[in-house]
């Protein structure tokens, strides 16, 4: 699948990035192999020609032994560099951006894992079940609001300039959308009715054959990392894209929450609270508070810049603002993001056709 990677590639590639960007212009320092800062290379035009994304999975060589001897090596020469104030910005950037990848890592596994006949686990599952009461809303006052992060720690450079939105009131629902609610939007015929989905999700739709989220089966089944199981009625749909959230929204009265509605109605919420339940691997079985965890959750916010955004100097001002168009936001965090990656502010973003994440469904609506 062109959007996913090996799981030796995941691991080169936040090694390259390490090498790259801190290691390699140091005095002393040599390349562990010339060759690989081709393949290993992700999208940083500015580090000259790579092998193509959709080709990774064609890498028999090196092997896993050769992608761990290369991290081995590099870890030993960051060691003798973390203390160096002028490098801790990048360090810090490097392991944001493997926490990212461990992420991926489950991602792309699990697609790959559904694609064998076999239909591997990844993982044993746990006894864990999800407990969905009814829905029930939260209103917001709306007014002036400050989005984006400003103050101490870590930030990718889009989740800023921090800057002030006007927000209308609304509500935020308490729970994400559940299986059991998109299987009543399945019976009610809500993939065959155009009059719900924007124009372009229903020519993807149409196109694509799209009938159900990723991973089910008609026989109330589906594929997740611990191999295939029955559908948990009671737990947060997920691997919808943008299109068929928006699709849900419409027939259930309601719409998604913008980033910044999102945002407001997130703080003070404590991001490791967040769920890690089926479809993945983890075992919250009542629902823990606040909106993280179980699945990111699509708005219908555009990616788009910040006021006054500006992209880093050099290659490393690639990492987010060259994708500001044609993708949406996600916010929240999944059962597949690390623990502590997670906070309001973050701007997670994807092609509103992509679906092989962890994505699910969080309604709003006005007040």
């Amino acid at each position: 699948m062109p959007d996913a990677s090996p799981a030796k590639w995941h691991i080169a590639h936040t090694t390259w990035f390490f090498e790259t960007f801190i290691l390699r212009d140091l005095p002393g320092y040599q390349l562990f192999d010339e060759r690989w800062p081709f393949l290993f290379n992700s999208y940083y035009e500015a580090e000259g020609p790579r092998h193509a994304r959709p080709m990774r999975g064609m890498l028999s060589r090196p092997s896993l032994d050769e992608a761990l001897a290369y991290r081995a090596h590099v870890d030993r020469h960051l060691e003798d560099v973390l203390d160096r104030p002028e490098l801790a910005q990048l360090i810090t950037l490097g392991l944001n951006h493997e926490q990212q990848h461990q992420e991926l890592l489950l991602t792309d596994i699990k697609h790959a894992l559904s694609l064998n006949p076999l239909l591997p686990a990844y993982a044993p599952k746990g006894d864990a079940r999800a407990v969905a009461g009814s829905m029930t809303w939260t209103d917001h006052p709306g007014g002036i609001a400050r989005i984006g992060h400003e103050g101490a720690g870590f930030a990718f450079d889009n989740e800023g300039p921090a800057h002030r939105v006007m927000i209308e009131p609304f509500a935020l629902a308490d729970r994400l959308v559940a299986n059991r609610e998109w299987q009543m939007f399945m019976a009610d015929g809500g993939y065959r009715n155009p009059a719900l989905w924007l124009s372009d999700g229903w020519a993807w739709a149409q196109a694509e054959g799209i009938d159900a989220p990723l991973y089910w089966r008609e026989d109330d089944t589906a594929f997740t990392l611990f191999g295939m199981a029955a559908l948990d009625p009671d737990a947060p749909v997920t691997h919808v894209s943008f299109f068929e959230a928006d699709a849900y929204a419409t027939w259930a009265g309601a719409r998604l929450p913008t980033e910044f509605e999102w945002e407001v109605a997130a703080s003070g919420s404590d991001p490791a609270l967040g769920n890690q339940l089926d479809g993945a691997i983890g075992v919250h079985p009542l629902g823990a508070p606040g909106l993280f965890g179980d699945c990111w959750q699509w708005t219908r916010s555009a990616y788009l810049p910040y006021p006054r955004f500006r992209a880093a100097e050099g290659a490393v001002g690639e990492y987010n603002g060259k994708f500001m168009s044609g993708q949406c936001i996600l916010k929240g965090a999944s059962c597949a993001t690390p623990r502590g990656h997670s906070r309001a502010t973050y701007r997670n973003f994807f092609p509103p056709e992509k679906r092989w994440q962890f994505t699910g469904v969080r309604l709003a609506k006005d007040a």
